[in-house]
């Protein structure tokens, strides 16, 4: 077998901000890693952190947690499928003695299900400590399927992943159950600083995101999603962290809200699967752990804590660029502009 050679393929990087955040997770400045191709983002997203930092703060909550994977099982029948869930709903306690085996970290603490003709699709939702858990929620799997199968010896293996999880593919099961960090932020910026910072109005934002980000994608035919350019500030953030850059399909996923509130701008990104982890595949590399260091995520703290706040850190950023963008969209010719005067 041919041996691959790890070779060095650079990504522009940038620290960007300070952006400040409050909430239960973060309250603290923070300067994050961007790691980008598309120049100027770096700048977009900066004028976001700085009016994060003159409006008070990004409240960033994780309401939220779990990684899952489906395995695809079959019976004889579709009643014996219904029938084989429900008896193993009813013991979990069971299945996480087997799910212990395989990690100390791994707990699984949901399932959901589908039965299609005779094909058992379950959903297994686990916490995962720091890591994302992609890797530990299979091997999870792995030891649970032939657990099942003795237990219940009319069932057979189809396959360890069905689909239902579902990974790095834009589905509504993702939106509506979560997969990941399940993030939302909000930001209340005062009128003036709307008009003298980011040059609009909080009446243009509202009405620009209601005509932009739902209407239009509404018939765009877009699943769960709501948003300008969330994807952007995911894979920056993501190749900057170490994160597997392919979830920014489901972490794309995500709803802009803005109101009027007594004449000041509310602004919040609703997050429902950022995956993001701490340590595990990827976080090896040095500039990746110097990242981490930087932004606080490798202290000595409750297994899972770190990766919270790196969730919540990540959130924070995809607000100041959504934001940013926004308000730049609500003048003609801005962004055409900034592109042509940052990129050549």
């Amino acid at each position: 077998m041919k041996s691959h050679k790890l070779l060095e393929a650079p990504v522009p990087m940038r620290l960007v901000g300070p952006l400040r955040m409050t909430g239960h997770i973060v309250d603290d400045k923070v300067k994050v890693p961007l790691a980008t191709y598309e120049t100027p983002l770096w700048h977009s997203v900066g004028r976001g952190a700085r009016i994060s930092v003159l409006a008070g703060g990004i409240r960033t909550s994780v309401i939220d947690e779990r990684m899952t994977r489906s395995i695809l099982l079959e019976a004889d029948d579709a009643l014996a499928a219904h029938q084989a869930i429900e008896s193993l709903k009813a013991r979990r306690a069971e299945l996480n003695e087997v799910v212990a085996q395989s990690s100390r970290f791994a707990n699984l603490i949901d399932m959901h299900s589908q039965v299609v003709a005779n094909l058992i699709y379950l959903r297994l939702e686990f916490t995962t400590g720091d890591a994302s858990g992609h890797n530990m929620v299979t091997n999870a799997a792995d030891r649970l399927i032939p657990w099942i199968l003795a237990q219940y010896p009319r069932l057979r293996y189809s396959s360890i992943s069905a689909n239902y999880c579902s990974d790095k593919k834009a589905t509504a099961v993702n939106g509506i159950l979560g997969r990941g960090k399940y993030v939302v932020t909000e930001l209340l910026v005062p009128r003036e600083l709307c008009e003298r910072k980011l040059h609009t109005t909080p009446e243009k934002i509202v009405d620009l995101n209601i005509k932009k980000n739902l209407i239009g994608t509404l018939i765009a035919g877009g699943l769960r999603s709501a948003n300008a350019h969330y994807a952007n500030m995911l894979l920056a953030f993501y190749l900057a962290t170490g994160q597997d850059a392919a979830n920014i399909i489901e972490g794309s996923q995500g709803v802009v809200h803005a109101e009027v509130r007594d004449g000041d701008l509310y602004f919040s990104c609703t997050l429902p699967n950022l995956i993001v982890g701490t340590v595990g595949n990827g976080k090896g590399l040095e500039f990746v752990e110097r990242n981490l260091d930087l932004l606080g995520c490798r202290e000595a703290r409750e297994p899972g804590a770190n990766a919270r706040r790196l969730a919540a850190i990540c959130g924070a950023t995809v607000l100041c660029g959504e934001l940013s963008l926004l308000a730049a969209q609500t003048n003609p010719g801005e962004l055409m502009e900034a592109h042509l005067k940052l990129e050549r």
